[in-house]
This record gives structure tokens, C-alpha cells and sequence, in this order.
């Protein structure tokens, strides 16, 4: 990782908030504090804020849990974010998501979706690659999801290619027990 090691027992005021908030988090208990929670203990600010929405966007959402990691895994092998589609894979698997598609995805290779999680796969890759929704994809999945889960849906795009953009600029490595999905 390009950021130096945070050591637990010297941190800032904001940093030992923001460590505590963390570590009450079954991820954080489970692995520690890897990929985007180190990267936020250098900016506990904005840290601070990017863990309530990322809690709002994973346990907040009216969406199915397949829904928002078809979106999540989207997204990672959109950018080709290591640790976010190694994180979520199994995330994804856990919701019902079949793991030939998700194999699939990470390649590059149409994953065969069907229904919402078409429309989910849908949405992150016309925001991701056109930057806007067409007509068509908008009236889907506003039909699958209601307006409040569509924009739960781009915001959980949006959230997750800010993680994403962070996981690369810092080159987060993988914790032991991650299999890589884009090996170089």
C-alpha cells in the first residue's frame, strides 16, 4: 500500500473515533482494518462520513442483496479493483448470484444476468461507461425497483467507484485469504 502503517496505539482524537466506529463492524472483526478502512484512517473526516454511507448503502437499501452486489461486483471489475471484487464475491454468492457469472464478469465476458440483476448489471455499466442512463435502462429499472431504489442503485454505483478509485490510487493489497480476480 502506498500509505504508511497506522499504529492502533498512537492515534489522533478523530482517528480513535473513527477506529472505534470501525472496529463494531463484522468486516473490520473479521479481517481488521484492510482496503478502504485503512485508507480512511488517514482522513478520518472524510472517513468517517464514507463509512456512514457505505453503511446506509449496504444495510440501509430497500434493494434485494443480490441487487446491490450484482451493482458492487459491476463495479469492481469495471475498475479492475482487486480487493472490492475479492470482498464482494462471496458477498455476492452468499445473495444467490450464480458464480459462473460472476466468473464471467470478472473477465470481462457477459455475465448472463437476467431480470434485476440484468437491470442492476445494467445501470452500473451505462453510468460507469456512457456516464449517464438511457431511457430505456431508466424506465427498467425504475419499473424493477421504484424510484427510491433507483436511486439507492446509482448511489451504490457512485459510492462503490469511490471505493474503487481509492482501493487502485493506493494499490490496497489483498489480505491473505483474498483470491485475486484480475491477476496481472
Amino acid at each position: 500500500m502506498r500509505l504508511s502503517a497506522i499504529d492502533p496505539d498512537d492515534l489522533t482524537a478523530d482517528q480513535q473515533r473513527l477506529y472505534d466506529a470501525l472496529s463494531s463492524r463484522p468486516e473490520v472483526q473479521r479481517s481488521g482494518l484492510v482496503g478502504p478502512f485503512a485508507i480512511w484512517m488517514h482522513a478520518p473526516g472524510m472517513g468517517a462520513a464514507m463509512a456512514r454511507l457505505g453503511g446506509a448503502v449496504r444495510f440501509e437499501s430497500s434493494l434485494p442483496g443480490a441487487v446491490t452486489e450484482v451493482a458492487i461486483c459491476s463495479v469492481g471489475a469495471y475498475y479492475r479493483s482487486k480487493f472490492e471484487f475479492a470482498a464482494h464475491r462471496p458477498m455476492a454468492l452468499a445473495a444467490g448470484v450464480d458464480e459462473a457469472a460472476l466468473d464471467a464478469l470478472a473477465i470481462g465476458d457477459d455475465p448472463g444476468f437476467e431480470d434485476d440483476l440484468r437491470a442492476a448489471h445494467a445501470v452500473a455499466m451505462e453510468l460507469l461507461s456512457e456516464h449517464r442512463l438511457t431511457d430505456e435502462t431508466f424506465a427498467d429499472a425504475r419499473a424493477r425497483f421504484g424510484e427510491q431504489g433507483v436511486v439507492e442503485l446509482v448511489t451504490t454505483v457512485g459510492y462503490y467507484s469511490l471505493i474503487s478509485l481509492m482501493l487502485n490510487g493506493f494499490e490496497s493489497p489483498l489480505p491473505a485469504g483474498m483470491t485475486d480476480p484480475f491477476p496481472d
